[in-house]
């Protein structure tokens, strides 16, 4: 008996000791704040409104994700480059910003499971001749720097051994380069070619031609260490599933059709 008081006397007193430790998603919901990372120029993931409102996709999900959380939603404006970057700095909590889930990124930071995905479609300059993707050939191509496209364009200039790839700050950057001519083409996903193609606002570019690429599976991204947190996005990308929140923001935001099947045969269900 005597053994049993002291064992617990201990107990208690490491747990004095011992302050509870609080992890990120605590500090967001503690803040009443949630920063996402969103690219803005990504349209119809992110952009901005005649207002120049933050308006899309990531957007939505961004504010959804909040809204769960009982907080409020703050759009962090970030270049594809700097998502990585600006979440391990601190300056925001999450990345909502289309972000491919690659081992070589899961080395840095923590993923969830996807919460889209996308194909990838060729699009050309229409000075250019060109029928289909092996088009691209030979010519100058560019993309986003760090990008699923990007690092697929580069090989594909290295494996033919001709050619030119260009890396770029961001996708406007891109179309603008593509549109003036400083590129023959470019690979986006289909979303954002169709997009910019019936915006007109890079006259001089057609879609060519869907790009032989596995779909781009894109996640959100978190602290690595942040566990729970990383937890909590899993299963709120479920819920936007399950609810239907999911088939209703692709609707919104990309149009006709069914939206990506998020599950991966023997992997994801």
């Amino acid at each position: 008996m005597k053994f049993a008081s002291i064992i617990a006397a201990a107990v208690a007193t490491a747990s004095m000791a011992a302050p509870a430790l609080a992890d990120k998603l605590d500090d967001i919901i503690a803040s009443g704040k949630l920063r996402c990372a969103v690219v803005l120029d990504f349209p119809p993931m992110g952009s901005r409104d005649a207002n120049n409102q933050p308006i899309g996709f990531d957007v939505d999900y961004c504010n959804d994700l909040a809204a769960a959380l009982g907080v409020q939603a703050e759009i962090v404006e970030t270049t594809f480059p700097e998502r990585i970057p600006a979440l391990v700095s601190g300056q925001v909590d999450i990345g909502v910003a289309s972000t491919s889930d690659t081992l070589e990124r899961a080395k840095t930071v923590g993923f969830s499971i996807p919460y889209y995905a996308f194909e990838n479609a060729v699009v050309a300059n229409d000075k250019v001749e060109m029928a289909d993707w092996e088009g691209m050939k030979g010519k100058t191509v560019g993309a986003t720097a760090g990008t699923y496209e990007a690092i697929w364009l580069e090989g594909q200039v290295k494996e033919w051994g001709e050619g030119q790839f260009r890396p770029y700050q961001n996708q406007a950057d891109v179309f603008l380069a593509l549109s003036q001519g400083q590129l023959d083409a470019t690979v986006s996903t289909v979303e954002v070619a169709e997009a910019n193609v019936k915006s007109g606002n890079f006259p001089g570019i057609r879609i060519v031609d869907k790009a032989p690429m596995v779909p781009d599976y894109v996640a959100l991204i978190a602290l690595r260490s942040e566990h729970g947190l990383i937890d909590y996005l899993n299963l709120f990308i479920n819920q936007q599933v399950r609810t239907g929140r999911y088939a209703e923001l692709y609707a919104k935001w990309v149009g006709e059709g069914e939206p990506a099947d998020l599950t991966i045969k023997g992997v994801y269900r």
